[in-house]
């Protein structure tokens, strides 16, 4: 059972290694919404569909002043061939020690072809420019899930 943080809770701050194995922090992105969407495993074929629908959706997201970051527990190098396979446009974070997923509360107990083990559930935060949680994404498919995203940022411009 995962508890994940609510809408207009703080968000976390984050200093974290990239696919370029840079630290990315995020006082990076001061003055900007952040889409922070953790999902469990670069390269598998729900979080490729999920990344790759973000990617095409890039550009209508900055428009509303939201950038993307995706966070997993793989290790930078996977991240890098995922980023570069998918030509991803946007930043992936490596939180190996799933210290972020779970301050965010992603992190759990999840059920996999009747093995139980923990991992991170998918589930996305948008940050507002104060650094609070401004909505919780947790009810869509990797399939629809930038579009539940735009959705809400068209009745919520800001």
């Amino acid at each position: 059972m995962v508890n994940p943080l609510k809408k207009g809770e703080k968000a976390p701050q984050f200093s974290l290694p990239d696919q370029d194995g840079e630290q990315i922090s995020s006082k990076d992105f001061k003055g900007q919404r952040m889409l922070i969407y953790f999902y469990p495993k670069a390269m598998t074929p729900g979080c490729t569909v999920q990344a790759c629908n973000l990617r095409d959706c890039a550009e209508d997201l900055k428009k509303y002043n939201v950038v993307i970051i995706g966070i997993s527990t793989d290790k930078p190098e996977k991240l890098s061939r995922f980023s570069e396979k998918e030509l991803l446009n946007f930043t992936l974070l490596s939180d190996e020690n799933h210290e972020l997923c779970e301050a965010f509360g992603t992190w759990g107990q999840k059920e996999f072809m009747g093995k139980t083990y923990d991992g991170i559930h998918r589930i996305s935060f948008l940050i507002d420019t104060d650094g609070k949680i401004e909505q919780v994404f947790d009810d869509f498919k990797t399939s629809n899930h930038h579009e539940v995203v735009l959705d809400y940022l068209k009745n919520h411009p800001k």
